[in-house]
């Protein structure tokens, strides 16, 4: 039998994109509050997190196809009001607990229906709008390291777009993994004294500096052992022309618009290597181990969560505008309720 309060309504507030477009496609709508299947929770949302792969689905230009209308959201943090037809609580994940975790869509919204393998406890101290920060960049930034770059203790690393989300938890994932110098690169100036402050060694403008030849002169020639790329375009270009012998390029987005061009002549001759990440096929296992692992390390005190903008759910419009502008840092928060 399912589990659930009796104080759920059957409607909620949702944000929808009713075509794929321009912000003009947001619209703030009452939708039906979803019943949880078996081995879904059904989260009452206290906050859903904003990511550029939310505007890449508003132009229907992700890695998938997106369905219109479409209620976007990926990461959540919230309480379970409800579990799913012959769903057993689990590691502490029963009505009441408050969670953080992952969803397939959905989240801009007061209530989200969601597989329980993708929720994990909420660890005491943060709010709501600093843990949705872990589940979809916090964990990108740990597997980007870890499982896709294969970072060794002293390696150098480049980290693209530094002062975005997945990029300021990349700058301090990077120093915990053991990273030697941890060069943070962005397209403006004022990013740099954040960057520096989670970790970083050397800041790079690459708006107004050539970004290979910063980071060959910051290596002794060498090149970056290891380099996360989200931008794509000449960023992408000038990065893979800095990777080091035997270095590895992660590709994860492309927020420039243009797709990377891979050069492969030239990773042959570094005997280097270009890598794809994409976090929605990562198993739960995968998924489970780095916000565990995260939520350890924030609760050490070691995990700093920057949050560049917190939106109430109505301005789901506004905050998306700002993060294509490029105009904040760190994470950006709906808080809902």
């Amino acid at each position: 039998m399912s589990s659930t309060t009796s104080t759920t309504p059957t409607t909620m507030r949702a944000i929808r994109y009713t075509a794929a477009g321009g912000p003009e496609v947001i619209t703030l709508d009452q939708a039906p509050v979803p019943q949880p299947s078996k081995g879904e929770a059904l989260v009452k949302v206290g906050a859903a997190g904003v990511n550029f792969s939310d505007i890449a689905r508003r132009y229907n230009r992700y890695l998938e196809a997106t369905p219109m209308p479409y209620i976007p959201g990926s990461e959540i943090a919230g309480v379970i009001v409800a579990l799913g037809p012959d769903t057993p609580e689990s590691d502490g994940l029963r009505v009441g607990a408050r969670v953080v975790g992952l969803c397939a869509g959905g989240g801009y919204a007061e209530y989200v229906a969601t597989s329980l393998r993708m929720l994990a406890p909420a660890p005491a101290g943060p709010s709501d709008a600093e843990l949705v920060a872990l589940p979809v960049q916090g964990v990108t930034a740990y597997h980007l390291l870890k499982s896709s770059a294969r970072l060794a203790p002293g390696e150098s690393v480049l980290i693209n777009a530094a002062g975005g989300g997945v990029g300021v938890l990349a700058i301090q994932v990077a120093r915990l993994l053991g990273a030697g110098m941890i060069l943070a690169a962005a397209g403006a100036d004022e990013k740099a004294e954040l960057a520096r402050s989670l970790g970083a060694d050397k800041f790079i403008n690459y708006r107004t500096e050539r970004l290979t030849e910063r980071v060959r002169a910051e290596t002794d020639g060498k090149g970056a052992n290891v380099i996360l790329e989200p931008v794509g375009g000449e960023v992408y270009k000038q990065s893979e022309a800095a990777l080091a012998s035997f270095g590895r390029l992660i590709t994860f987005g492309q927020a420039s618009g243009q797709a990377p061009a891979v050069d492969t002549a030239r990773l042959m001759r570094r005997n280097a290597e270009v890598i794809g990440f994409w976090l929605a096929t990562l198993p739960s296992s995968m998924v489970a181990e780095a916000m565990q692992a995260l939520a350890g390390w924030l609760a050490e005190g070691k995990l700093r969560i920057v949050l560049g903008g917190v939106y109430p759910l109505e301005a789901a419009a506004h905050a998306q505008q700002d993060m294509e502008a490029r105009h904040t840092h760190g994470k950006l928060a709906l808080t809902i309720g």
